[in-house]
This record gives structure tokens, C-alpha cells and sequence, in this order.
């Protein structure tokens, strides 16, 4: 099933961007949802060849990476995180050839690239699987899932209570080869998704494998789904309550965050280390406090976790520090960046979460205050961009775009949304294809419409109708990301200095730059730091050296 690679990238070809070490401590990284990005043949899919073409758009905006979300071969259950072979591109966005182009042309740009690895799960149609099936009870291949009896007289229950993120039971009962009902098997996400046994030497021998296949390929690194959720505790404990997504976060569970992960990552990084170029591996991994994901970046570890706590804080000041100040004391001692994100593909727009009250969670259904989210969003980027650390980006938040949360029932795709209980299901808002243009089919993303349907104002959001717009969202990221490349305070280090500012508002200051936000309804009075670079909003500088920030606005400073 696996298509023929491309040569291995010679050397030579990470040349470009292979001039700065440890180039990810404060890297600016772009989330690249590959269906909704562009697309290049008009089947209303983007592609591959769609992201290869706008690679000079990532560029000129100022970003150090790219990250693709998974574009491998799968029956696409769940978006392609459903993969059926590691070593192949889905047909629907290209080929091996391909991706080997994308990566080259964009060394050739100086960005990098970042795969997405679905190491937890596989579709229900990759080879093992699929043979485990055919083979029935006994098979060697079922060890390499999570194959059980079931409970009750006759094996009519599930091995134990665990839920799935999804919704339901996290048990699936097969039938057998000869019609009979059989074993069950663990998927902690959809049906289609079948778990992993990491305690099986073959899936760990295999995933090595897969790592060197995408090096070879000249990959920059690994973004790692469900990183959190690779082993399991022994004896697969029942947990002994009901609506378990909503304990997610909040403990350790027998199916999250378990020590034995870490011996993977180990075992990983040594497979790295053996690549030239600086190359990197990023946790997603939703744990309990910010000191447990610090776990995953010790040295002999992984390079940088995602942020899941500063993306669920509330536009609070007091909320914000905090959250700034107990990230940076947990990374400093395992000598890891912090990260920021404040969207991605699982998550409402930011846009539109804060355009709603707080406490609604990372997935709403309501519009809110549209004006109010923008301006939040604005300002909670400048802030994010001025942290030490990494940040990341989120593919058209660039252009302040907002969920689109009036989609009707019939077009939706997210598996979540047909499965009840678990995940609300509405991840769909943030995956419609980003316009480019004010006009034409799909604005801009392709000549054969989109695979979602986009809101009839989309146009008036593009990169055309932004470019070369004064005050404009995309010139707003275009000068912080350039701003950003230029201030040697900016993005490096561990620490910032607070300094006094009236309730509502936030100041740091980082070597000679100063970051001022405002994150109350009302303007407020502030000490001008030197001389303004850039604000997401009219900030008024007065003769005796002051400053009036209106509310939910940040403001850079450069000390003259």
C-alpha cells in the first residue's frame, strides 16, 4: 500500500535553513489544515500542491515553520487521524512526490516543515488491523491492539467502563471469522480508530521505522497526537464513574498521561538525534497541570509540549499572569521553551471565544460579540507574540477569522457530532476552507468550491481584501511577526519582568521591550514605555509621557 518514496533530501537541501540552532525555542509555527488550506484541482479538497503554492504567503508573512496536519492514507473517520499507511499520501491531497516538492520548495523558502504522527491509534483498515480481524481470537496480530474478552455470561459487556473521548463506549465487540460475536477492541477516539498496544515490541519497532521513513524524506520534526495517550495502566483498571471527558485535565486516568509514555519519547529522541538539522519532535498532551506536561520536554525527551492551559484561560489579567507565570516556572527547570496558542484545529477560533462570555469552554456555538472578538484577538496575539517561548499559529487567524457556527446538520463532519455524549462535536466551525480572495469560486481556495461551506462574507476577509491594508488583521500579524524577527528581546529567554499596572491590564518588560495590554472594558491610563512599535489598536500618547489604551488592546514598546 505504501507509495515509492522520492530520494532521501540531500543535505544540501536543508541548507537554508539549517542556519540558526535551536531555531524552535522561538520559533513562530504555522498550523497548516491541509482539506481547508488551498486547493489546486478543483475538487473542493485541499492538497498538497494547494499548500505548495502558498508556501511564498507563509513566508512573506513571517513565519519560521509549518506544520501539516495528517495527510496519510486513511479512510478519513476522523480528518485523517485515522490512518491506514504511514508511508503513503492519501490520493485525495497527492503523492510521495508531492510532499517531497512541498519540502523542498520550502527549505528553498527557509521554512521547515512539521509532520503530524498518530502514534495512539490506527484506522480500522491499516494491514494489521485488518488482518487481526481476519485471523481471529489468538491472531499475534490482535496483541498489537488492545483485543479482550468481554464481561457478562456470554461476553455481552464491555472489558471495562472507559468511555470514549467521542462519546459511548470505548469498546467495540468484533465478529468472528466464522459469524460469531467475538473479542472486543479499545478505540479511545472513534470506532475506526482502534488503540495501540505499546506494551507490544512490534508497534514500538515499527513507529521507529516510520520516524525514519519522513527524516529521510527531509522532514523538520514531528508534531505527536494524543502524545498523552500512548500506554495504558496495567490491567486496563475500570475508572468507576460516568461522563469521563469532562474529568479529562483535571487527574491522571488509566488511558492518559501515564509514566510508561515516557520510555517511547526516549526511544525516539535517540532515532533523532542521528539527523543533522536541528530537528524536533512537539507533544500534544492534555494533562493534568502545566508541571506534568514539563515532563515530556526533559532533555533526552521531546522538544516542546502544546499549551493547553494558557489557550483555556479566560481574557483576565490576573488569569493571564498566572497562567505566564507557572508555564515558565515549569519549563525553566527541565531547560525547555515555553509555548503559546491560542487556536488550532480542535478548538473554537479565538476570535470567537472571546467574543462569548467566559466559561463556555474551547467549543461554542454562538457568534457573540463579533466586533469585541476581534478586537480581544488582536490584542491577545501581540501579547502571546511577546511571551519567551515558541508560538504557533493557527491557519487563517491571520486574518481574524471567526468559527463559522451557524453550519447546518447535513454538511457537518466532525465524527464527534454524530457519537452523543463526549466531544461537543463542533470542530467543524474552525476547518472551513480560509478565503483568498474577495470573489470567485470558494474566494480563492479552489475552482471546484469547498469541501464545507463558507459564510457569504468570507470575501471581505481574504488575503486580498487585507493586503496592503493599514490597520488590517493580516498587516497587524505581518508587522508583529516582522517586528518579532527583528527585537533580539522578543521570543528568547525563560522569564519576564513584571511591572506595575492598573487592575485590568498587564506589563512586562523583556530587555528593552515593553508589552503593555489593557484586557479590561474600559480604557486605562499607562506609562509609555519609550516609543511605540506596534498596537492592536489607536493608542493615544500624551506630552507627559503618558498613555491611554483603550480597553482590549495591546501596545509594544521600544525603549528609545
Amino acid at each position: 500500500m505504501s507509495q515509492h518514496s522520492a530520494d532521501p533530501a540531500p543535505t544540501s537541501a536543508l541548507a537554508t535553513v539549517a542556519d540558526r540552532r535551536d531555531w524552535w525555542r522561538d520559533a513562530v509555527i504555522y498550523q497548516v489544515y491541509p482539506r481547508s488550506f488551498a486547493d489546486s484541482n478543483g475538487d473542493g479538497m485541499g492538497d498538497l500542491e494547494g499548500v505548495r503554492s502558498r508556501l511564498p504567503y507563509l513566508r512573506d508573512l513571517g513565519v519560521d515553520a509549518v506544520w501539516l496536519s495528517p495527510f496519510y492514507a486513511s479512510p478519513q473517520a476522523d480528518a485523517g487521524y485515522d490512518v491506514a499507511d504511514y508511508r503513503a499520501v492519501d490520493p485525495m491531497f497527492g503523492n510521495l512526490l508531492d510532499a517531497d516538492a512541498l519540502i523542498r520548495d520550502a527549505h528553498d523558502l527557509a521554512l521547515r516543515i512539521i509532520v503530524d504522527l498518530v502514534p495512539n491509534h490506527s484506522s480500522d483498515q491499516h494491514e494489521w488491523f485488518k488482518r487481526a480481524l481476519a485471523e481471529g481470537p489468538g491472531s499475534p496480530l490482535r496483541e498489537r491492539y488492545h483485543f479482550r474478552a468481554g464481561k457478562g455470561a456470554n461476553g455481552e459487556l464491555p472489558p471495562n467502563d472507559w468511555e470514549s473521548i467521542f462519546g459511548g463506549p470505548a469498546w467495540t465487540r468484533v465478529t468472528e471469522p466464522d459469524g460469531t460475536p467475538g473479542e472486543w477492541y479499545l478505540h479511545l477516539f472513534a470506532p475506526e480508530q482502534p488503540d495501540f498496544n505499546w506494551d507490544h515490541p512490534a508497534v514500538g519497532d515499527e513507529f521507529r521505522s516510520i520516524l525514519r521513513f519522513w527524516l529521510d524524506m527531509g522532514v523538520d520534526g514531528f508534531r505527536i497526537d494524543v502524545a498523552h495517550g500512548l500506554v495504558k495502566a496495567d490491567g486496563l483498571p475500570d475508572l468507576g464513574s460516568h461522563d469521563q471527558v469532562k474529568l479529562l485535565g483535571n487527574d491522571v486516568m488509566p488511558f492518559f498521561d501515564q509514566d510508561g509514555v515516557h520510555e517511547v519519547y526516549r526511544a525516539w529522541r535517540i532515532v533523532l538525534d542521528e539527523y543533522a538539522g536541528d530537528r524536533i519532535f512537539v507533544a500534544e498532551a492534555w494533562t493534568p497541570t502545566i508541571e506534568r506536561t514539563a515532563n515530556y520536554v526533559r532533555p533526552d525527551e521531546l522538544h516542546q509540549a502544546f499549551n493547553f492551559q494558557y489557550l483555556s484561560t479566560h481574557w483576565d489579567a490576573a488569569e493571564l499572569r498566572s497562567c505566564v507565570d507557572r508555564t515558565l516556572d515549569a519549563m525553566r527547570p527541565v531547560g525547555a521553551p515555553a509555548t503559546w496558542v491560542l487556536s488550532n484545529h480542535d478548538v473554537t477560533r479565538h476570535a470567537t471565544r472571546f467574543a462569548n462570555p467566559a466559561g463556555l469552554g474551547t467549543q461554542i456555538r454562538t457568534a457573540g460579540d463579533r466586533e469585541l472578538g476581534l478586537r480581544r484577538a488582536r490584542a491577545a496575539t501581540l501579547l502571546m507574540l511577546a511571551l519567551p517561548g515558541s508560538a504557533y499559529l493557527y491557519q487563517g487567524e491571520e486574518l481574524g477569522l471567526p468559527d463559522v457556527v451557524d453550519l447546518p446538520d447535513e454538511v457537518r463532519q466532525d465524527p464527534a457530532y454524530f457519537r452523543g455524549a463526549g466531544q461537543d462535536g463542533f470542530r467543524d466551525g474552525c476547518r472551513v476552507p480560509i478565503p483568498w480572495t474577495r470573489d470567485g469560486s470558494s474566494y480563492g481556495f479552489g475552482s471546484g468550491g469547498s469541501w464545507l461551506p463558507q459564510p457569504s462574507g468570507w470575501g471581505e476577509l481574504s488575503v486580498e481584501a487585507q493586503s496592503g491594508v493599514a490597520g488590517s488583521t493580516l498587516e497587524l500579524y505581518r508587522s508583529a511577526l516582522a517586528v518579532r524577527s527583528e527585537q533580539a528581546d522578543l521570543g528568547a529567554g525563560d522569564r519576564v519582568e513584571w511591572l506595575k499596572a492598573p487592575e485590568g491590564v498587564l506589563a512586562f518588560r523583556r530587555g528593552a521591550f515593553v508589552c503593555t495590554t489593557n484586557t479590561g472594558g474600559e480604557a486605562a491610563t499607562v506609562p509609555a514605555r519609550g516609543r511605540a512599535l506596534l498596537a492592536s489598536g489607536e493608542v493615544t500618547v500624551t506630552d507627559d509621557g503618558e498613555a491611554k489604551l483603550p480597553a482590549d488592546t495591546t501596545v509594544w514598546w521600544i525603549a528609545d
